[in-house]
């Protein structure tokens, strides 16, 4: 038999880690009865990852596809869970062990994005020239990932006509929401669009939500708009089944068992672990969850400002 496991990130906000558990629900038609689909999370909520893998081995699996339920391919993706795998995989040694991909840089979050954009009333084609789009994503400590969200902002401008599009994040790295306001507010902005790159609700979510009346209030001369979370989005549905077929099939574009990256920091991890991997514990070290990062990084960061500021320049003025 053969099960699908989904991996939620986990949230201290238990309302977010109960929007995964129902998204999935959502979905569970979609496949065969024949098919077992559980849930985990990677920290702050159970079932851990170990205790997920191990509650479908009860129910009699020979074969488990990890999916992870993560917009951006980060430290977790790379890392964590292919480190459960593999602890996996010698503790079960008849079972064989699939790992799908992260939602990644695809197609659908675009018209997911665009969804949550004419929700509020934005005009896609049309948007007033002094409206920016501030792309809002959590911010880690992987720069790849870091890059996708800048990657995702280009893209995004390029699917609309909308003269400034400009990313931002919530913590852990720059520029920090403040700063992308303050930055789209430079280029002309008289009206900023803040849309969160984030799945589901959870204590960044709700803080933003709060930080909205302070946005307003600091900058009284701009209008502030916030649009939705991905959600019970159908594209998401979507995306996620692409990558459950992919995994089936074992057409997965990526092979984490050999990944180089990953094996250079594994003895690492393990080093600065030193536990069962069941992820109970708050992990206040460097990950990219919701940590209070109200510090602003200020150190070496002078070099973000210049070349990025050219670009928008001349973005803008493509749209002149």
């Amino acid at each position: 038999m053969k099960a699908i496991l989904f991996v939620g990130h986990g949230s201290k906000d238990h309302e977010g880690n109960n929007q995964v558990r129902e998204f999935i629900e959502t979905m569970r038609s979609t496949w065969d009865d024949s098919i077992l689909i559980e849930t985990c999370f990677l920290e702050f909520e159970r079932p851990t990852v170990n205790q997920g893998i191990e509650v479908c081995v009860a129910k009699g699996t020979d074969h488990i596809v990890l999916i992870p339920i993560m917009l951006l391919q980060a430290g977790h993706s790379k890392i964590h869970i292919p480190a459960a795998i593999d602890e996996a995989k010698k503790k079960y040694p008849f079972v064989q062990f699939t790992y799908g991909r992260p939602i990644g840089v695809h197609e659908e979050t675009f018209e997911i994005l665009k969804t949550r954009l004419t929700e509020i009333g934005e005009s896609l084609d049309l948007p007033e020239d002094d409206t920016a789009v501030l792309l809002l994503g959590r911010g880690g400590s992987d720069p790849d990932a870091n890059s996708d969200l800048y990657k995702i902002a280009r893209l995004l401008w390029e699917k609309t006509n909308y003269k400034i599009v400009e990313p931002a994040f919530m913590g852990v790295t720059n520029p920090l929401v403040d700063e992308g306001i303050e930055r789209c507010i430079k280029l002309g902005a008289k009206k900023v669009v803040i849309l969160p790159y984030f799945l589901f609700t959870g204590i960044l979510i709700k803080r933003l939500d709060e930080m909205m009346n302070l946005f307003q209030t600091q900058y009284s001369a701009v209008e502030f708009k916030l649009a939705d979370y991905f959600g019970y989005h159908p594209k998401l549905q979507t995306i996620l089944t692409e990558r459950v077929e992919e995994a089936l099939r074992d057409e997965v574009k990526m092979n984490c068992d050999t990944c180089q990256y990953r094996l250079n920091v594994m003895e690492h991890i393990h080093h600065h672990h030193h536990h069962d991997h069941d992820h109970d514990h708050d992990h206040d070290h460097d990950h990219d969850h919701d940590h209070d990062h109200d510090h602003h990084h200020h150190h070496d960061h002078d070099h973000h400002d210049h070349d990025h500021h050219e670009h928008a320049v001349q973005k803008v003025g493509d749209r002149g």
